[in-house]
């Protein structure tokens, strides 16, 4: 099966037509509007420099609960000493620059392209796409950032540079998550860190049903997030 060739008309194929590793379609753009109908559908864009751009819809689909959010006794004791200053939305700019970055090291390039961070920047001043810092000692230290549906948060990169900086904001953007209303994380792929954490891999129909459900049910409004006080 050979994925679709997209052109400017704005649609997705159904992520069923998928090849195994879940490539669905090229081309196409990143516009917002783009962007916002491929989560909306359950796909996401993930391709390296010099690539054309490829859209995503992989079978099984790895998905955290975040009522079912487990935190290790270790991470437990140190977010208990606050040595972190974790904020919303305050330097998205920042943060997916150093995601990019921290996936460049020791590889030949990173997928998080220019003309990526062009597009989520665009899609952050619309309200959609948010970012978690980390500060220690009044410095990033750490973060990830993300978009936001309805009550669906897809999550796409993190880094570190003061060691579980990441894993603290992660934990606290799931509590304020689970807080305002978000009832899924999509974390797209397998990985055991986030395994760790309690995600889990379900059927890709599994996921497009409870998408189609969560993603018109209320949670945080389209804006600037803020950290409750």
């Amino acid at each position: 099966m050979f994925p679709v060739l997209l052109t400017r008309d704005l649609w997705f194929p159904h992520p069923s037509q998928a090849d195994e590793h879940g490539l669905l379609a090229l081309g196409g753009d990143l516009s917002v509007d783009r962007l916002l109908l491929a989560y909306s559908t359950g796909v996401f864009p993930w391709f390296s420099s010099g690539e054309p751009i490829l859209w995503w819809s992989p079978d099984p689909r790895m998905v955290l609960f975040p009522g079912d959010l487990h935190v290790p006794r270790r991470l437990r004791r140190i977010m208990k000493k606050q040595e972190f200053h974790i904020t919303l939305d305050r330097d998205f700019a920042s943060v997916i620059r150093e995601c990019a970055a921290s996936s460049n090291r020791g590889h030949q390039g990173t997928w998080i392209t220019d003309h990526m961070i062009q597009a989520y920047e665009a899609l952050h001043r619309a309200g959609y796409a948010h970012s978690v810092e980390a500060w220690h000692k009044g410095k990033l230290a750490g973060g990830l950032y993300g978009v936001c549906l309805g009550a669906v948060f897809f999550g796409e990169s993190m880094f570190y540079h003061v060691s579980d900086a990441s894993k603290v904001a992660f934990v606290t953007l799931m509590g304020w998550l689970d807080d305002h209303g978000v009832r899924l994380i999509d974390c797209q792929v397998r990985t055991g860190h986030l395994a760790r954490f309690g995600a889990v891999d379900i059927p890709r129909e599994d996921f497009l049903r409870l998408l189609v459900r969560l993603r018109i049910r209320r949670g945080p409004v389209p804006g600037r997030w803020e950290m409750d006080h």
